[in-house]
């Protein structure tokens, strides 16, 4: 007996499974759908809400080809069939065939927008599939004719002699049919430095700002229409630490980090969207030499618990990427073009040497938030930094004072604990060293950047920017 396995497909997100099938006299058993065992090797958590069967009485009924608006797990209960799907999605991959022959050995995972079809190859097939969406009779489909000389699907049975029912007959040509669109990702933040790199990124995702959607505001989000929304990816945060160890602060902390996203992980679960959000280093203690995706929560200040209670309400959303990343660069002003000004300028500046991470480019985190969308990877939670050594903040003001052209000499060390001394605001705790762990995210094929060459290359497009 064969190891249940998973097979890539031509067409993006069509995967097929080989089942292991437990045979004797008797007959047969399989586990159709193994939710643990499936998802462990790359299928989908899709979520299924229905099942349906449908019988087939001679060989040569050949059903489709149908893009439904939902993803489906099809396989054969009895029987042997061809199936053949047809990739009618927006994007460079439309009009892409696979095709399979289908028994009880084997499962295809189908995504919503892949046309599907199959030709029975004996008598009494018996033809199965989970959908995780309920079927409607109002539901829209996008098809495409059987005999459609551009896909030319090799039908072992010719299309004259089958038994096709005649509105499968009347489907469209490959050159008259409207490729399926991407149901709508939606990024809530508009103008912040991340959510410009995730709206570059993903150029068919809709942003909204608080007009629209306020995470500060509960009801904003019940109200919000989540209408063929399929992802939602959080860029906003109230990231202000230092405010948020101020009376005011603290509560819009709470209620944008920690309320508003424990509104938007409910509302996930009830309109059954994947959710993607980001999270920080400030929910550790900066006190262990590397942080791992599974280390126990244990933040220091105001912001970093906040944080932590907004992942711990993301967790619980069955398709979710909880992106934890620290130090983030992106367009506008930071710490690096802090520095860089401070270097064209002549001045001489202290900064801390006692805390240690790495930087993470927003260009970055955008990129492996489409990854992670894209390939499939496991939800859960992943650690995004750039690569390289740990270097503290006076070593990248001395690196970005160098990329400058100027001594990097002129940038000397302080502590935490002097550069903070006599401030007339609060001031928040910061982890000292922030060194999170890539093995996961890299185990997905995703590379991040390494540090030395982000920072030179950031700086770069902030020159052609001027």
């Amino acid at each position: 007996m064969a190891d249940l396995g998973l097979r890539h497909t031509a067409i993006p997100g069509l995967l097929v499974l080989d089942l292991q099938v437990h045979g004797d006299a008797r007959g047969w058993f399989k586990e159709n759908w193994q939710r643990a065992k499936m998802t462990a090797l790359g299928l989908p958590d899709f979520g299924p809400v229905q099942h349906s069967v449908a019988y087939n009485g001679p060989a040569g009924v050949t059903r489709g080809i149908h893009a439904e608006p939902w993803d489906k797990l099809v396989s054969i209960a009895h029987g042997r069939a061809f199936g053949a799907w047809v990739d009618l999605r927006e994007g460079p991959t439309f009009g892409t065939l696979h095709t399979e022959e289908l028994d009880e050995h084997t499962a295809v995972f189908v995504p919503r927008g892949v046309g599907n079809s199959y030709q029975t190859l004996v008598d009494g097939v018996v033809y199965s599939y989970l959908v995780n969406d309920h079927w409607s009779p109002e539901a829209g489909y996008t098809m495409l004719n059987l005999a459609d000389e551009t896909v030319s699907v090799p039908w072992p049975l010719p299309l004259v002699d089958a038994e096709v029912s005649d509105k499968d007959r009347a489907h469209p040509r490959l050159a008259e049919v409207t490729p399926v669109r991407d149901r709508k990702t939606v990024i809530i933040g508009r103008t912040g430095q991340l959510a410009r790199a995730l709206a570059e990124a993903l150029p068919q995702a809709r942003a909204v700002g608080r007009d629209e959607l306020d995470l500060a505001d509960p009801d904003s989000i019940a109200r919000f229409d989540w209408a063929g929304v399929t992802t939602v990816i959080n860029a906003a945060a109230h990231t202000a630490v230092d405010v948020a160890e101020t009376a005011d602060g603290r509560q819009e902390a709470w209620a944008v980090n920690a309320t508003g996203v424990a509104a938007l992980a409910r509302a996930a679960v009830e309109h059954g969207f994947t959710l993607v959000h980001y999270s920080s280093d400030y929910v550790f203690d900066g006190t262990a030499d590397v942080y791992r995706e599974t280390d126990p929560l244990c933040p220091l200040g105001v912001y970093g618990q906040s944080k932590a209670a907004g992942d711990l309400a993301v967790s619980v959303v069955p398709r979710h990427y909880l992106i934890r990343t620290s130090w983030v660069v992106g367009e506008g002003k930071n710490f690096v073009t802090t520095m860089a000004g401070l270097a064209e300028r002549g001045v001489t500046p202290s900064v801390v040497a006692d805390q240690v991470g790495r930087l993470t480019f927003t260009s970055d985190l955008a990129h492996v938030t489409a990854h992670l969308l894209s390939t499939g990877a496991a939800f859960g939670t992943y650690n995004v930094t750039s690569t390289g050594e740990p270097t503290s903040w006076a070593d990248v003001a001395r690196e970005v004072f160098t990329l400058r052209g100027v001594d990097p000499s002129a940038v000397s060390d302080t502590t935490t604990a002097e550069y903070t001394a006599g401030a007339t605001h609060p001031v928040a705790p910061r982890p000292a060293r922030s060194v999170l762990s890539l093995d996961k995210i890299t185990a997905t094929g995703f590379t991040p950047t390494d540090q030395a060459a982000g920072l030179a290359a950031y700086l770069h497009r902030e020159d052609e920017r001027r």
